[in-house]
């Protein structure tokens, strides 16, 4: 990478930052599960989110039971609105620990209308109640779920892509490493064959989790944050593995996959103010290596979690219409 890693904070991010800060809203890791989901929810839910040409909240089989989905369609104003569209299976973040389908609301809707696309938001289980891999088997579940139901709601099954936000963007990434892996005949006969492999065409991965490590630069430049520190990391890592061993697990830490080639193309978005910066970096620089187009988009001003703030900051909303450009291009 020839661009710096780090600049200054952008001024429209830098205030989002101190409202949130002002309303006194404390570390992740500084409480309890139950209070900083609430908060979580408060925080990220509502706003003046676009319309879309409809919203239908769904329940799908899941590995244990039902799993929550919520499906957006581009509105009717939109090109083509009748065609089948290209489909993302979306993954929210929140550490595996919180996030709702509310939470990632707004995100799900600015990139249903500008990918002219179907988007399908995932309710995955959470841990600490459901650790290490269900939210794995959930994301996966979905993924199969929404490959073979797409055209009931207008979707394209040979347009479908896998994306996600910080933990979810680590969901996306280890969703399309399975999806990768069942497609391999051998791989499939040591997985026991339990597993259909959907086709994936590209994975969006937005500050992604791929390392169960902290030794990195970015964590010691943001490890007290903007908006997310090493100390809430720690806490979500703490409670998502059931063992330390689960960290080196590729389907828990991706980058220690030793082989990412035949993986879908992949957009990956990281923060010069992000702890996960420099592990999301060295995802994208692995997949390159691995002969995957890879379209790498830094923003050295911009803390994590700063695609949610797309109504305040200006460098979101141009992420988003790039973003919805690839999807329309699927």
């Amino acid at each position: 990478m020839t661009q710096p890693l780090r600049t200054e904070l952008d001024a429209e991010a830098a205030d989002v930052v101190a409202d949130i800060e002002s309303a006194g809203v404390p570390e992740w890791s500084a409480m309890s599960v139950e209070s900083a989901r609430r908060i979580e929810d408060e925080v990220f839910s509502g706003g003046d989110p676009p319309e879309v040409g409809f919203v239908r909240d769904l329940s799908i089989p899941g590995p244990d039971g039902e799993l929550p989905i919520r499906v957006y369609r581009h509105g009717p104003g939109d090109a083509d609105a009748d065609d089948p569209a290209p489909v993302l299976v979306y993954y929210h973040g929140g550490g595996w620990v919180l996030g709702t389908l509310d939470s990632i609301d707004g995100v799900c809707r600015r990139l249903a209308r500008r990918g002219e696309c179907v988007v399908v938001s995932v309710d995955y289980r959470l841990a600490p109640e459901h650790p290490f891999p269900a939210a794995v088997d959930d994301a996966f579940a979905a993924l199969r779920w929404v490959a073979d139901n797409a055209e009931t709601f207008g979707g394209d099954p040979g347009r479908l892509a896998v994306g996600g936000t910080s933990a979810g963007g680590n969901l996306a990434a280890v969703t399309a490493i399975r999806a990768r892996n069942a497609a391999d005949s051998r791989a499939t006969a040591r997985l026991g064959g339990l597993d259909d492999a959907p086709e994936i065409a590209h994975q969006f991965l937005f500050y992604p989790i791929t390392d169960h490590a902290f030794d990195t630069d970015s964590y010691a430049e943001n490890g007290d944050g903007p908006l997310l520190t090493e100390r809430d990391m720690r806490w979500f890592w703490d409670h998502y593995l059931r063992t330390e061993l689960d960290g080196a697990n590729p389907y828990a830490s991706p980058l220690r996959t030793r082989d990412l080639s035949d993986l879908p193309p992949a957009t990956v978005v990281t923060c010069g103010f992000d702890p996960l910066r420099d592990e999301g970096v060295a995802y994208a620089e692995r997949l390159a290596d691995a002969g995957i187009a890879v379209r790498h988009d830094h923003h050295p001003d911009q803390p994590h979690g700063f695609l949610s703030m797309s109504e305040s900051v200006s460098a979101a909303d141009r992420v988003l219409d790039e973003i919805g450009e690839e999807l329309r291009e699927l």
